[in-house]
């Protein structure tokens, strides 16, 4: 009774949650959905999607939501020990979840309950219950529950070592991450703004040494690579991170012989289904149809982008060359050449930006975005919390209980780097007749700000925090109380990312981005001249960057439709930069070795999804650009459309019946060429 993970009535008490508590909790939650299954296929429970789903439900919501703390924590608190408690329950939970998603009995009732709803023998099922029961029928096949015997003992025997090998990937990048360090002198870095020098002056002097620590923390590696006059230094670092969890660094984190494993495994799970090759499989509860279409999708957008990328490159080199002096462009002088290039055309530089928005007010004029377009209201709340930086807020419509969240911004040692949303738990109308509201967790890495100061946030933080946002709106303001269909569950994980890019829109609007800044010293808003700029500049390197998302996603795809690639990954990369990238990085270059995404965060075979939601996500924003003739893009009719089509829809139905229920028609390209500056 004492174990704080299992008293599950509120939110997790993540302040009191220790290593020492995962064990004991994990056996009693596993214990209980055991019992759980046995009642469900059992004869007193009838085959009624209510009566089982009351049984079965309940265990596992209540396991998810443990276990979801845990593998929280494990992602943004770092310890050895909690690592090692973590490590040790994931193969027992990952054993149980295969063999429930398998099980013959429990798929048996399934098959009853849509039997009695197709024939109308049994109670009616609303529009997101067929949905739910559909998804839940198509998991049961791919989860193995029509194998026998050996097959299916493999089955589930594969999909345990997958989850172990990716939490051994992820952790090689995390470790890898924390791991290096290099002191430079005050003269290496010259040329990095005051704010990030300052920063690794102070993570040095906290560990007693002299000088300035910087690390292959994004907040950290960035701002050197992109300002930093010293060559070398670039080149130190951009090596450092190129060769990270990689067989050119540490020996014990390298990633190389998991990927292959994880590759094996993943084909051999899909020949046991009865598919060609893991992307058939992984394409399956997707929008994408065939491995075949997501590369045609992929080779054509790199065809549309190509002469940009060209053009981009080729001024960049004689920029480089006339103006840098650097004659022989290399990687490690992409970051750093774009930046002067870009403040000599258009007369700004990040930096200069990045002292307009200050974190209060950049996340003040967030919420009031969200008020007026969605018709809520955010407040502060109040949870127990992980770590002394991390906030709770709540959002409610009227006097009701919409949803929570948790904002933990800042990059610190033991937290994965990037950026995520999470959910704590979904909307759910529960058995015992509550209610259950959405909680999410917000996650960013951004550059902590020095003591008594605000945060200081790039525009690219910006967007990053309002893209995150996205995705906690997707979940929060769902109105399904289906849980398996509530929110972000079942939606298409190619359609996941329509809301968070949308949100991204939000940040090149003026008369939203007046709102959102404050000058750190004096406080005035950013000048309309300068975000005119930051306007012209936004389409900057387009046509690189976008052969840089289909170079990433056209390997993933590539890697995951064809049987064999694991004994030459290294060959695909090549071959794919060979096809679409116009300029190659160098041959020590082991970016696939910290491919997080597809190796340990759920993207495999689904990375394109990122271009894929773009598509969907330009469209939709020309909606809010249609309506701004009738008083600017924070419009409420078309807000209220959004919302109620997509938001609120969450899983219930196809996100294509979504988009064309808010659009009227069904998606196509031009909006994003136009929105990219390559129409």
């Amino acid at each position: 009774m004492t174990n704080p993970l299992l008293s599950t009535d509120g939110l997790p008490a993540f302040d009191q949650i220790r290593p020492e508590h995962v064990a004991s909790a994990i056996e009693v939650l596993l214990k209980s959905a055991d019992e759980a299954l046995e009642l469900a296929v059992g004869p007193d429970v009838p085959a009624q999607y209510d009566a089982v789903s009351a049984v079965l439900d309940t265990a596992g919501e209540r396991l998810r939501f443990v276990w979801g703390a845990i593998g929280h924590l494990n992602a943004v608190a770092d310890t050895p020990a909690l690592r090692a408690a973590y490590t040790e329950a994931l193969p027992k939970v990952t054993e149980q979840s295969s063999r429930h998603a398998a099980d013959e009995r429990l798929y048996t009732k399934y098959k009853g309950i849509a039997q009695a709803a197709t024939a109308g023998k049994g109670p009616a099922l609303s529009a997101a219950r067929q949905q739910a029961l559909g998804n839940a029928m198509r998991d049961f096949v791919l989860s193995g529950a029509e194998l026998q015997g050996e097959a299916k003992q493999r089955f589930q025997r594969v999909q345990e070592l997958q989850a172990e090998l990716a939490q051994t990937y992820s952790e090689h990048v995390l470790d890898a991450t924390d791991g290096y360090a290099y002191y430079a002198s005050a003269d290496e870095l010259v040329g990095v703004p005051a704010d990030a020098r300052e920063a690794s002056r102070a993570a040095a002097s906290a560990e007693g040494q002299s000088g300035h620590k910087v690390t292959l923390h994004f907040p950290s590696y960035f701002p050197v690579m992109q300002y930093a006059h010293n060559r070398a230094l670039r080149e130190r670092l951009y090596v450092a991170n190129a060769t990270r969890a990689s067989d050119l660094g540490s020996a014990e984190l390298d990633n190389s012989q998991v990927m292959r494993e994880l590759l094996r495994l993943r084909q051999e799970e899909a020949r046991l289904v009865g598919y060609p090759s893991y992307a058939d499989v992984s394409l399956v509860p997707k929008m994408a149809t065939s491995p075949r279409q997501v590369t045609d999708f992929l080779r054509d957008l790199a065809r549309r982008a190509r002469p940009h990328a060209l053009r981009d490159l080729a001024e960049l080199r004689e920029f480089a060359r006339s103006e840098l002096g650097i004659a022989d462009l290399q990687a490690w002088d992409l970051p750093y050449a774009s930046e002067k290039l870009k403040e000599a055309r258009y007369a700004f530089s990040d930096h200069e930006v990045k002292q307009y928005f200050t974190e209060p007010k950049v996340l003040e004029g967030l919420f009031r975005i969200i008020e007026t377009l969605f018709e809520v209201t955010i407040r502060p709340d109040s949870a127990p919390v992980w770590h002394p930086s991390v906030r709770f807020f709540r959002i409610e419509r009227g006097a009701e209980l919409v949803g929570q969240f948790y904002l933990d911004p800042y990059a610190r040692p033991g937290k994965r780097p990037g950026a995520w949303m999470d959910d704590v738990r979904g909307r759910w109308a529960r058995p015992e007749g509550r209610l259950q509201t959405p909680v999410a967790q917000l996650v960013c890495n951004f550059t902590p700000p020095p003591p008594g100061r605000s945060a200081l946030l790039s525009h690219d933080d910006v967007t990053t925090l309002f893209h995150e946002f996205g995705h906690g709106l997707h979940h929060m303001l769902t109105q399904v109380d289906d849980i398996g269909v509530a929110g972000i569950s079942g939606v298409e994980w190619d359609a996941v990312e329509l809301p968070s890019q949308f949100m991204e829109n939000f940040c090149w609007e003026w008369d939203v981005v007046k709102r959102l800044t404050a000058h750190l010293d004096t406080a005035a808003p950013l000048p309309r001249e300068l975000f005119e700029r930051m306007l012209a500049a936004k389409n900057f390197q387009s046509g690189l960057q976008t052969l840089r998302q289909v170079e990433f996603a056209l390997f993933d795809m590539r890697l995951h439709a064809e049987p064999g690639s694991e004994d030459h990954i290294a060959r695909v990369i090549d071959e794919v930069r060979d096809e679409v990238s116009v300029f190659k990085p160098p041959a020590l270059n082991r970016f696939q070795h910290s491919f997080s995404h597809i190796f340990a965060g759920g993207y495999s075979a689904g990375y394109y999804s990122y271009k894929w939601a773009e598509v969907l996500s330009a469209d939709a924003w020309s909606a809010f650009e249609e309506s701004a003739r009738d008083g600017g893009v924070l419009n409420v009719a078309t807000g209220r459309r959004y919302r109620q089509a997509v938001l609120e829809a969450g899983g219930s139905r196809p996100a294509m019946d979504s988009f064309k229920a808010f659009r009227g028609r069904e998606p196509n390209i031009d909006a994003l060429l136009r929105h990219q500056g390559m129409a």
